[in-house]
């Protein structure tokens, strides 16, 4: 292996951030090929020893991976170059998409043109749901602890952290007795150091919010701890954290409304970068309800810093220890728990979109959301449809059956 210099470390991460399309296995596999194959930095179960860890954390993986492996090249400035590159490029391009969409998002041909766009995101969830499902529910117990977790929220109302408590611990007690392998000792770091480390970047992290705070800024601060809460029940990917953070931002608080939440969804899915990024659209468009453009570029950055900046505590460091964590199997049970019950999770958040998508009226039942029959729209249901047969059937790729969907709707509106 080599240790790259600071200007092939960029080139290498900013061509991983600007190709970042497609989900974390998409992003996760130009990774592997930059960093393991093209360049050898990284020895294969050096790589995957990583993506376990990376999968124990809350946040995005794939971020939290581009960050260690730069970690492993350069130290802390190697990890917070990979990091910020492979997020920027799509902060910058939903930043754009978030503000064009608050100016120019009532016009009707654009309104219509999202009706595709919702629909594609009704198939990208379910085919996401299907991937995940054939990898994390390996028996009858995972399958039997999805079907809680979807029952828990869709008919419960159960918050999605008190579920992701649940299934961790049932993990991790479901993992007693299980052969526990000599446990690797840290190299190279202190306790006292990583002690520092976690203070430098905790106090960074909370440091915009208690400004915020200090300064009477009461949407701001409210925003602010929602999404640094996010960050930390964020398991299983952004999908399965989707749903509470709809719950929330819309019914609870009211920042915006279901289609809105739909799109943020559609155009995080057309950029490069993670997933999460969802959030920066979310709070641009809460800050543009609240106060207009200049409180929607506050709540956009302030969404971003305590989104990502968490990641970077998580990884340098929990980084020294990566051996050390990965040969524990009782940790190993907590994330198989929590995998099975994020497919029930993101089950529940395929239906809440698609009753979105298909029915102009959902109402508020006592097993949970219920719609009304008469309101049923059927271009919505066709075009739901269409989406599936693209994405599932056709495996074209997400960007395109986003472009084709949105397209078409758009079309049909100026015939019709």
């Amino acid at each position: 292996m080599t240790t790259p210099s600071f200007s092939d470390l960029f080139r290498s991460f900013a061509r991983i951030g600007l190709l970042s399309f497609g989900g974390p296995a998409a992003q996760i596999s130009v990774m592997h090929d930059e960093l393991v194959t093209r360049r050898g930095w990284m020895t294969e179960s050096q790589f995957l020893g990583a993506l376990s860890f990376c999968m124990l954390l809350p946040g995005p993986e794939a971020m939290q991976l581009a960050t260690y492996a730069g970690w492993r090249a350069r130290g802390v400035p190697g990890g917070l170059l990979a990091g910020l590159l492979f997020v920027l490029p799509g902060a910058v391009v939903i930043l754009g998409l978030g503000y064009g969409y608050a100016v120019w998002g009532g016009v009707p041909l654009v309104q219509a043109a999202f009706l595709g766009v919702k629909a594609a995101v009704v198939a990208i969830v379910v085919q996401a749901l299907l991937r995940l499902a054939g990898r994390a529910l390996a028996t009858r117990a995972h399958w039997l602890v999805a079907g809680l977790a979807f029952v828990a929220m869709f008919a419960l109302s159960v918050p999605f952290p008190a579920i992701i408590a649940a299934a961790a611990l049932w993990g991790w007690w479901q993992s007693r007795g299980a052969a526990v392998p000599p446990v690797p000792q840290a190299h190279g770091v202190r306790p006292a150091a990583t002690l520092a480390t976690a203070t430098i970047w905790a106090a960074l992290w909370a440091a915009p919010v208690v400004a915020a705070w200090a300064m009477g800024a009461t949407f701001l601060t409210d925003l602010a701890l929602f999404f640094s809460k996010l960050a930390v029940v964020t398991f299983g990917g952004a999908y399965a954290v989707l749903a509470y953070m709809a719950d929330t931002v819309v019914s609870l608080k009211g920042w915006i409304t279901t289609a809105e939440m739909i799109d943020a969804l559609g155009l995080a899915e057309t950029t490069p970068g993670p997933l999460i990024l969802v959030t920066e659209f979310v709070a641009l468009m809460a800050g543009w309800h609240a106060g207009g453009a200049g409180l929607a570029l506050m709540a956009a950055a302030m969404a971003l810093w305590v989104t990502f900046v968490p990641c970077f505590l998580w990884i340098f460091t929990g980084a020294p220890y990566v051996e050390a964590i990965l040969a524990r199997p009782r940790l190993k049970g907590a994330l198989a728990g929590i995998s099975a019950a994020v497919v029930g999770v993101i089950l529940n958040l395929s239906l809440w979109f698609a009753l979105h998508v298909i029915f102009g009226e959902v109402r508020a039942g006592a097993l949970g959301p219920v719609p009304v029959w008469s309101t049923l729209s059927w271009t919505g249901l066709g075009m739901t449809a269409l989406a599936a047969g693209l994405l599932l059937w056709l495996r074209l790729s997400m960007a395109w059956v986003l472009v084709l969907m949105a397209a078409l709707a758009g079309l049909v509106h100026v015939l019709i």
